[in-house]
């Protein structure tokens, strides 16, 4: 099995030793770099298979790494900040970030982020369409979806979705593992004009969790992150 390369993009020395430390431990190929400059170049020249990136960068901003980075690249781009607020976490992920952790966090906690963005299917855009040599089928716990056919079964039963839970459902599949917004999910579901209408999001995840969950009340796939978004976990 080939070794996956990471790019470390984080101007603490520290940080970077503790990380690069547990990723080698690992088995990965780690490359780092201290700017956004550095990290944009080392981005491009690795092609790695995650990108992990601080936001407080020296000579930049790292939103306007990672808005560089989704101009040309897919690749899961996975941020570690001290930065605590929701606001912070929404603006991140807007700009196109997967997941976000923050500072003080653990080797464990890390390690299953990224195992997870590693996993991701892939895709050929937000939007839920599958790539092109994507599996058709889909499945999660005891779910399967069958994207050709736009069927979806649990436990071998047939189950009835309605067109927007069926687009809601394909966008997080699209993006298992990801974090996305409300801002997103809404945009793409229901148009932008919903973009702040978080309680449909709410009704619809419910309907989901219902019909998919073996216990709604405690799901263990379509999983809520507190005043950000969702995530599809399938693990």
């Amino acid at each position: 099995m080939v070794a996956p390369v990471v790019v470390i993009v984080e101007d603490e020395p520290q940080i970077r030793r503790f990380v690069r430390s547990a990723l080698e431990a690992e088995g990965w190929l780690v490359f780092e770099a201290d700017t956004a400059k550095k990290g944009l170049s080392e981005a491009g020249t690795r092609k790695p298979d995650l990108l992990v990136l601080d936001l407080g960068l020296p000579d930049g901003d790292g939103l306007a790494l990672i808005r560089d980075v989704r101009g040309w690249s897919g690749v899961p781009i996975i941020v570690l900040s001290a930065r605590s607020s929701e606001a912070d976490k929404i603006a991140a992920l807007d700009a196109g970030a997967d997941d976000y952790l923050t500072k003080p966090f653990g080797v464990g906690e890390l390690l299953a982020r990224l195992r997870a963005n590693l996993r991701r299917p892939r895709v050929a855009a937000i939007d839920g369409s599958p790539a092109q040599d994507a599996d058709p089928v889909f499945r999660f716990g005891g779910v399967e979806v069958d994207r050709q056919a736009r069927l979806v079964r649990r436990a071998g039963a047939e189950v009835h979705l309605t067109p927007i839970e069926y687009r809601l459902l394909s966008m997080l599949m699209a993006n298992a593992g990801r974090v996305l917004t409300h801002r997103q999910l809404l945009r793409e579901v229901w148009g932008p004009s919903h973009a702040g209408q978080s309680h449909y999001l709410r009704i619809y995840m419910g309907h989901l969790r219902q019909k998919l969950e073996a216990d709604p009340a405690q799901p263990q796939h379509l999983l809520t992150e507190t005043a950000v978004g969702y995530r599809l976990v399938i693990a």
